[in-house]
């Protein structure tokens, strides 16, 4: 009977690895795929494949197709890919993106590098000649984190405004975000951790409603901003 539930177990969870996640959002049917470079070294055991999606274009060739032929209006892929505190795309990771716009994904949304990394939009050309909307954003930094390396205490919140016509077609009419930075109190008996937004933070200090952070923090603050407009790009 052990045996029997264990190759049971398997069988249930390697369908479940193929289900797609799915959510409706204001009529828009949005597919979200998922997958890794690796593991940090931990070995993927070869009888349980189906517990991380690594990243493998056959695999994710498979896995569009399901999204597709459930109706997905939109496909977005979460990728954990590139170089660990590189503040733009290394060529894999651009290869990547091209292979996964061509064959139907439509937003790819990216982490691993701890660092942001550049947002782009597309206009896809298919093979059939039509063309659709593409964004991708390398990476999304590490949102929260005790990190102090340059870069990593970096983030933004992503805004995308989608639309869908009444014939069905998708367009990604608009990207901004919200820049954000990990503060962490300098006291050494109680280094209390606070996620800031940026722009408000240094308003609030200017306007004198908030001084809290005092003027080493407010110049910090502003240096982060420029930093972060540099390296993910201009708004649309």
């Amino acid at each position: 009977m052990m045996l029997v539930f264990l190759i049971w177990e398997h069988i249930k969870l390697g369908e479940e690895r193929d289900k797609i996640l799915f959510q409706s959002v204001k009529g828009i049917n949005i597919a979200f795929i998922n997958y890794t470079y690796g593991t940090n070294g931990i070995p993927v055991p070869s009888d349980k494949n189906f517990c991380v999606n690594l990243i493998d274009k056959d695999l994710i060739k498979k896995d569009i197709e399901s999204a597709k032929s459930q109706n997905a209006d939109i496909i977005v892929a979460c990728m954990h890919w590139g170089t660990e505190y590189r503040t733009s795309a290394n060529p894999e990771q651009e290869e990547l993106a091209d292979f996964l716009f061509q064959n139907g994904v439509d937003i790819i949304l990216g982490n691993h590098p701890h660092v942001l990394e550049p947002m782009e939009k597309r206009t896809v050309t298919l093979e059939d000649g039509t063309q659709k909307d593409g964004f991708v954003i390398y990476a999304l930094g590490n949102f929260i984190c005790d990190q102090n390396a340059e870069n990593t205490r970096n983030s933004i919140i992503l805004n995308l405004k989608i639309t869908k016509s009444a014939e069905g077609k998708i367009t990604i009419d608009k990207a901004n975000y919200i820049p954000i930075y990990m503060y962490k109190g300098a006291s050494s008996n109680l280094k209390r951790m606070k996620l800031l937004d940026i722009e408000k933070t240094i308003n609030d200090y200017e306007n004198g409603t908030n001084t809290s952070i005092g003027e080493s923090t407010y110049n910090d603050l502003k240096n982060q901003l420029e930093k972060i407009y540099n390296i993910v790009g201009p708004e649309f």
